[in-house]
């Protein structure tokens, strides 16, 4: 993955998922974020990338490229295979979304602009998915932080185990 331009790291509003409204509306920064980013990289803000944005947008959690594609495709959008996937690479670059992965098979993406650190548990046995937030580990990462005098800037935490019902 990725660094970025720093100047163009994607901020992090906690307030947004309290407020849906206010998710929407500032929805646009978002926009601008990635406009500004495709700007310094000498790239443009077509229709295609805005189309792979707001699908992204519209999501609530992890998601996978094929499925956004089959997603985009449904909606009548006309995005090509491989700007969905070049799209993705310049939202990781930008800092506006992380991949996360769970297996060797698949990547799975995650919005994290605006948002709070969704942490994850996964089912060795049957792949099962579960997301929580901790903000006893936020708190840890804020206190290793400081403890090392580093600033935090956000986590991905993840617990692989076998849940109950794996039988």
């Amino acid at each position: 993955m990725g660094f970025g331009l720093a100047s163009f790291r994607a901020p992090r509003m906690s307030s947004w998922d309290s407020n849906p409204e206010g998710l929407r509306q500032s929805m646009a920064p978002l926009c601008s974020v990635f406009r500004r980013f495709l700007k310094s990289k000498g790239l443009k803000y077509t229709i295609e990338r805005a189309d792979v944005l707001d699908a992204i947008i519209a999501r609530d959690g992890l998601f996978e490229a094929e499925e956004l594609l089959l997603e985009l495709r449904k909606r009548g959008h006309r995005v090509s295979k491989a700007t969905t996937y070049r799209t993705i690479a310049l939202l990781l670059d930008a800092g506006i979304i992380v991949q996360a992965l769970f297996d060797s098979k698949q990547s799975h993406y995650q919005l994290i602009y605006g948002k709070e650190p969704r942490d994850h548990m996964v089912c060795m046995k049957t792949g099962k998915l579960v997301e929580f937030q901790s903000r006893d580990l936020t708190a840890l990462r804020n206190k290793i932080c400081k403890e090392l005098g580093w600033t935090p800037v956000g986590h991905r935490f993840q617990i692989y185990a076998v849940s109950p019902d794996a039988g």
